[in-house]
């Protein structure tokens, strides 16, 4: 990656007790782009989320979010970051304008800052008509549309989606990867997006591939292909994690 990163990872390394769990990572992601954080199950791509997030804390090394160290000034870090976790945080029992608007709330939003965001990242998602339901009554795609509308209400300049498509059936996971690179292409957006499914890969998108808490590789989806030799960047991946062994 190049010197245009939004967030840099320096040399970071996390243990679950005596399990090692991302072992000396480092790579950047590029600005205005979806970047792909591709990697099996138990890669390391969830635990990297809740150290974006700082759900937990950095042990070694650091993280940079646009040359904000996430260490040593976590706050402003934060700020720049939206976040949508795998595991739906959502209060099923409110509306979505009532999960928008607490959310904003604890961004220190007040109530009249916050209504035109809440309309603006509504239609942005084609929510709008959706406003009043409660999210329990949503289908799964139209969910990730409340949480997506709910990270980006702070005006983040990245959003950090951890596996966002899980549970989703094809089309609704065709729809969502679609919306997210619109959005980027419309807000100059950076994404990082969390998967182990590479139909949700473009050959253009920057990919970096995590294995056993280690980075395998860290480019275009079409250079990994033509570097390794492979017809796709299934079969690359396939033989690339049969290769790389777990952490020492």
């Amino acid at each position: 990656m190049n010197a245009s990163s939004a967030l840099q990872v320096e040399q970071v390394s996390f243990n679950y007790g005596a399990k090692l769990a991302l072992d000396q990572v480092s790579f950047g992601i590029e600005s205005g782009r979806l970047n792909a954080l591709l990697g099996p199950n138990g890669a390391g791509k969830s635990t990297l989320m809740a150290l974006f997030s700082r759900l937990y804390r950095l042990q070694q090394g650091d993280i940079r979010v646009g040359g904000v160290s996430l260490r040593r000034q976590p706050r402003q870090a934060l700020r720049q970051l939206g976040v949508v976790f795998q595991q739906s945080t959502l209060d099923l029992d409110l509306s979505v304008h009532q999960n928008l608007a607490y959310h904003a709330a604890l961004h220190g939003l007040s109530s009249r800052a916050a209504a035109p965001r809440i309309e603006q990242e509504l239609a942005r998602q084609s929510l709008l008509e959706h406003q009043h339901q409660r999210v329990r009554e949503l289908n799964g795609g139209h969910r990730r549309r409340v949480e997506i509308a709910r990270a980006l209400l702070h005006q983040p300049d990245i959003l950090l989606l951890d596996e966002a498509s899980a549970g989703l059936d094809p089309a609704s996971r065709l729809a969502l990867n679609r919306h997210i690179r619109a959005l980027c292409a419309e807000r100059q957006l950076t994404v990082v997006w969390s998967t182990h499914l590479m139909d949700e890969i473009a050959l253009n998108d920057p990919v970096i591939v995590l294995h056993c808490g280690r980075v395998l590789a860290a480019d275009s989806a079409a250079g990994i292909i033509a570097q390794t030799g492979h017809a796709s960047l299934s079969e690359a991946f396939r033989h690339m994690t049969q290769d790389a062994g777990a952490p020492a």
